[in-house]
């Protein structure tokens, strides 16, 4: 997270009055354009965080630098996000902290990627699969634009998370990774590939859309042996709030996906 004046080449957010948002890149000489007119780049260039900015229209806008939720929602996709709703869910529930080693599969366009590393931080490591080579490109894309570089504990692998068996098949006997979590269509496929290289007592996350999906890695979950199984989903409302008035908002971030919580058992 950046501090201080805004500076050229620097990702910023733009907000207008009904809370619509703009993902810009400073550039020196630049404009931004909407629906509300231009804004010069270079006005915003070396302004302070927060600082109000008036387009040629007139529509006032301030200016931020960008969470990690307004980043996600605004970035180039491949593959379907992981919501913030979610990921926050994923990093307590599967109790990813400073250290932690994860195993990820598939990449997608990155979102999760993205909390990944920054929870488990340079102490921890990251190594995420992605089978489809436009949403690896897409992916490191992503996150090169979000941190600047590619963490140095991050691995991001072009293939199928399946070859992780063999990759680390030193390191299984002892555990090479402490979490895994797993966003693909057929995650009962690649349990077995992944169980052997999760320590014991270790957790994996397993993200779906449907019933059907779900049931069907619950129980493949079950017979490979997994503890402490908990399916749940996660629905976010916002709520508007004013001097004569408070009452939940007419729309509501519902369904997204199940997720589904599990402990390795030994041997």
């Amino acid at each position: 997270m950046g501090a201080g004046a805004f500076r050229e080449g620097e990702r910023i957010l733009l907000v207008d009055d009904r809370d619509r948002r703009y993902l810009v890149r400073l550039q020196a000489g630049g404009t931004f354009h909407f629906h509300g007119g231009t804004v010069p780049h270079d006005g915003l260039i070396g302004a302070d965080e927060a600082s109000e900015a008036r387009s040629s229209g007139g529509v006032r806008l301030r200016a931020f630098r960008p969470r990690y939720a307004d980043f996600i929602l605004k970035m180039p996709r491949g593959a379907q996000v992981v919501y913030p709703k979610d990921t926050g869910e994923i990093l307590v529930q599967a109790d990813i902290a400073p250290g932690t080693r994860v195993l990820e599969a598939g990449t997608g366009s990155a979102s999760l990627t993205m909390a990944l590393v920054r929870a488990v931080g340079p102490e921890g490591r990251v190594v995420s699969y992605e089978i489809r080579e436009d949403f690896h490109r897409t992916a490191r894309a992503n996150l090169e634009t979000f941190f600047g570089t590619l963490p140095p504990w991050l691995e991001l692998r072009l293939g199928d998370v399946r070859d992780v068996a063999e990759g680390e098949g030193r390191e299984a006997a002892r555990g090479a990774f402490d979490r895994c979590v797993l966003d693909l269509p057929e995650p009962w496929a690649v349990l077995p590939a992944v169980t052997a290289v999760l320590r014991p007592g270790g957790i994996l996350c397993v993200y779906l859309p449907t019933t059907n999906q779900t049931q069907q890695a619950v129980l493949a979950m079950e017979a490979a042996g997994y503890l402490s199984l908990e399916t749940f989903e996660v629905l976010r409302r916002t709520w508007h709030v004013t001097e004569r008035s408070v009452r939940p908002d007419h729309r509501m971030v519902a369904h997204t996906a199940f997720l589904t919580i599990g402990r390795r058992a030994p041997g």
